[in-house]
C-alpha cells in the first residue's frame, strides 16, 4: 500500500477525503500527523493553491502528496466568497461567522437568484519537484438557502441546497455527499491517472 500525505489542516475536509479515498490502495497520512503546518495560501486560483499545499507537504514529508483547494461561488455576490471561502468573515473566525456573513449579504435576494456552486481542484504530486502534476477539477451546482438546515458536514454545508434532493449538504449525510460532492467528482476524475501514476512509480 502506497503512503501518501494529505495536505490539509481542515479536520472536516480530512475526514471527507479519507472516506472518499478509501479503497484506492493508499495509506493516507494527514500532514498534521507528520507535524507539517499549512503554508500561506496566496495563489490566484484554486489549482494554484492546491499545488502550493501539495508541494509544501511533499517537500517536508518526502512523500507523494494529494491536496485540494475548494470554494463556494455565489452568483448574486459576483462569485464571492471564492478563494476566500474559508476566511470569508475574517482570518480568525469560524464557519458560523462565515455562514452568518453569507446570509447577511444575501438578505432580500429571492430563491431564484441564489444560485451557487462549489468548485474543487485536486492535485497529486509524485514528489515535491514533480514537473507534471496530475490535476482534476469539478463543480457542484446548487443554491443558498435562507437558513441553516441539518447538522452534518462542515463549512457552508447547512446553507448549500442540492436541487435534486431539495436538501442541504448538511442534511444529506456523508454517504450521499461523498458520492456526489464537488470533491468526490474531482477525485473520481483523478482516480484513473492517479492509479496509473502510482503503478508506474511502484
Amino acid at each position: 500500500m502506497r503512503r501518501v500525505v494529505l495536505a490539509t489542516g481542515n479536520p472536516g475536509k480530512l475526514s471527507e477525503m479519507r472516506e472518499i479515498l478509501a479503497g484506492h490502495g493508499l495509506e493516507v497520512v494527514a500532514q498534521s500527523d507528520l507535524g507539517i503546518a499549512s503554508p500561506v495560501e496566496d495563489g490566484d486560483t484554486f489549482i494554484a493553491n492546491a499545488l502550493l499545499k501539495a508541494r509544501h507537504a511533499a517537500s517536508v514529508a518526502g512523500l507523494p502528496a494529494i491536496a485540494d483547494d475548494s470554494g463556494l461561488e455565489v452568483d448574486a455576490l459576483g462569485g464571492r466568497p471564492g478563494l476566500h471561502t474559508a476566511r470569508y468573515a475574517g482570518i480568525d473566525v469560524d464557519e458560523h461567522a462565515n455562514n452568518d456573513k453569507l446570509l447577511s449579504e444575501l438578505a432580500g435576494i429571492p430563491a431564484a437568484q441564489r444560485g451557487a456552486r462549489y468548485r474543487c481542484a485536486i492535485v497529486f504530486l509524485r514528489n515535491a519537484l514533480d514537473p507534471d502534476p496530475i490535476v482534476a477539477e469539478a463543480a457542484w451546482e446548487g443554491r443558498i438557502g435562507f437558513e441553516r438546515r441539518g447538522t452534518g458536514g462542515f463549512g457552508y454545508d447547512p446553507l448549500f441546497i442540492v436541487p435534486e434532493f431539495n436538501q442541504t449538504m448538511a442534511e444529506l449525510g456523508l454517504e450521499i455527499k461523498n458520492r456526489i460532492s464537488h470533491r468526490a467528482q474531482a477525485l473520481e476524475k483523478l482516480r484513473e491517472p492517479l492509479t496509473a501514476a502510482l503503478r508506474g512509480s511502484a
